[in-house]
């Protein structure tokens, strides 16, 4: 699971900052739709989501069929893991840091233009630093998604042990094999990160860092 998370995260960021920056910044016709495309997998049941992903890259499917010619299959690989995590939670990334880039003062970034700034170095030390909090945020959301991931992967890459089984893969394989206590620990692990990921969120956000006190 961590390494197709960090991979999937990677793939987020990259792609998804500058989507980011267009819905934040850009005023076009069609802006309402995109915005609506991207947010698109927050509201799609998993399943669907996986079905939607099997369609598009399937040996059958529009993108698929042309891979598979070429000898690149990714349905039931790490790859189709990594798709799938992407997919799901590329949004959350990609709607905190078009809010944090949204609220950058653009009187700020007049002035390193007026300065004699180029667009990349006010991007690089004026907007990025500003809106870090909320890039920092989408990134620990975006990860936690894509770590939970469940119902879009077994659809699209399996349960296939040393392969493509991530933790709640994991939670389900052994519930369902009867080995109670290996789903429990497994289901620990997610629920540790679910809360880290909480704390992460709340102290970059506002700025604080939370008090945890025992039995508060």
């Amino acid at each position: 699971s961590l390494a197709t998370t960090a991979a999937s995260l990677v793939i987020t960021v990259v792609l998804g900052l500058p989507l980011a920056v267009v819905l934040a910044r850009g005023r076009f016709r069609g802006s309402a739709l995109l915005e609506a495309v991207v947010d698109l997998p927050i509201v799609l049941p998993p399943s669907v989501a996986g079905l939607a992903l099997l369609l598009a890259l399937g040996r059958r499917g529009l993108l698929g069929g042309p891979l598979a010619d070429l000898g690149l299959e990714i349905p039931f690989t790490t790859a189709a893991v990594v798709l799938a995590q992407t997919f799901v939670s590329a949004p959350f990334f990609i709607r905190s840091a078009r809010t944090g880039i949204a609220g950058v003062e653009s009187d700020l970034e007049d002035a390193a233009r007026v300065d004699g700034a180029s667009e990349a170095q006010v991007f690089r030390a004026i907007t990025i630093p500003l809106a870090a909090p909320a890039l920092a945020a989408g990134i620990v959301m975006s990860w936690a998604r894509s770590l939970g991931e469940f119902g879009a992967t077994i659809m699209f890459a399996g349960n296939v042990q040393g392969r493509t089984q991530t933790l709640p893969l994991v939670v389900y394989g052994e519930f369902q094999g009867g080995d109670l206590d290996a789903a429990i620990a497994a289901a620990a692990i997610l629920v540790l990160a679910a809360f880290g990921v909480l704390v992460a969120v709340r102290a970059l956000r506002w700025g604080r860092v939370l008090d945890l006190r025992s039995g508060a």
